[in-house]
């Protein structure tokens, strides 16, 4: 359980915010886990803060819980005391979770919202959280030291690149997905064999600075460490603003993966009534207009208005989902580990 813990409480007035319905006589506290840092601060501004201001008697403790993976290892370790509430997670792993019992089936009937929800927020988690952001994997890329800047998937391969590139490798989300990219780049199908993938990110290997960025590869192009990294469309388009153009995203023409963080409430919460209206209010669509408009993460509540300008720069945009290659994230988790075991031995390897 991480020992930091941001403590969020009333005292909002001056704020600007999206109208939030208040819970009559809703009071007491959760434990929201979730990604720390950019995702962390915007997600309390646009989502946390809204619902306290409606809720007077309500406190947010928000849990920076790493990665998905470590989230999910926290929850498991507190299955017979539960000190988390809600918890968002990549799809591949909150999966993990459901099959394991540590989170909630939600119902339309106590869930009304989920009728809102677009077909494949639905799907994503089943009978259980749905998707609460839509996200897809891009190429990023230092603009002021890249020339020329990069254009496809396949200049990943250029000779002046060796040295230049973070990947993050499988079980990361990021590693799986291009893992797909790559396949279809080659011609091939994912769902059939991952054979070429591989091969042509052998080759690829000795050109990898890393397979771990840390922190980020977004932080190690602005330190000027590599110049082309794996990343996440919403994150960016943050990156890139808050940069002032210093970091480019490219959406690859040979087609990207979408990426789906689920919202989940952890079965045996001890603060349920207060982690169920969370929840709802995560998924309304005035919480998905904020935090889409704050962040670029496409909502998944097919009835929020978001402003045209800024579903263009998201996963929402009709160029995006048009290049996006069918994943089905449940088929992938039932491979996660043979594809894990494939990048170590034959492309990470490869990099030694």
């Amino acid at each position: 359980m991480p020992t930091r813990r941001r403590l969020l409480q009333t005292g909002l007035a001056t704020i600007a915010m999206p109208t939030v319905l208040r819970a009559q006589g809703l009071s007491g506290q959760i434990t929201l886990m979730s990604y720390s840092g950019i995702f962390q601060d915007n997600y309390t501004k646009a989502v946390v803060e809204p619902f306290l201001a409606a809720n007077p008697g309500v406190k947010v403790n928000y849990a920076p819980g790493g990665t998905s993976a470590q989230m999910v290892g926290s929850v498991r370790a507190q299955k017979a005391d539960p000190q988390i509430d809600v918890v968002i997670m990549d799809v591949t792993t909150s999966s993990i979770g459901n099959i394991e019992g540590l989170f909630e089936k939600l119902t339309p009937a106590e869930f009304p919202v989920l009728e809102e929800l677009a077909p494949e927020a639905r799907a994503a988690g089943g009978e259980f959280g749905p998707a609460v952001t839509f996200d897809h994997l891009v190429l990023v890329y230092d603009t002021q030291n890249l020339k020329p800047p990069i254009a496809k998937l396949a200049d990943l391969w250029r000779p002046d690149l060796k040295g230049q590139l973070a990947l993050s490798a499988p079980p990361n989300i990021q590693g799986l997905a291009l893992t797909a990219m790559v396949e279809k780049m080659e011609g091939g199908d994912h769902r059939k064999s991952i054979d070429a993938a591989m091969r042509k990110l052998k080759e690829l290997a000795p050109s990898v600075n890393t397979f771990e960025p840390n922190p980020d590869g977004y932080s190690l192009i602005l330190n000027g460490v590599v110049k082309v990294a794996t990343g996440w469309n919403a994150r960016s388009q943050l990156y890139g603003d808050q940069s002032n153009g210093r970091i480019g995203t490219l959406l690859p023409p040979e087609g990207s993966v979408f990426q789906i963080n689920t919202i989940n409430l952890t079965a045996g919460s001890k603060n349920r009534a207060v982690a169920a209206a969370f929840v709802k209010h995560a998924l309304s669509q005035p919480a998905q207009k904020a935090f889409t408009e704050r962040m670029f993460y496409a909502p998944t509540n097919a009835k929020a208005q978001i402003d045209p300008k800024v579903v263009a720069r998201t996963a929402a945009a009709p160029e995006s989902r048009a290049s996006m290659i069918p994943v089905d994230w449940n088929d992938i988790l039932k491979v996660r580990d043979q594809w894990n075991n494939r990048w170590r031995r034959e492309v990470i390897s490869a990099a030694r």
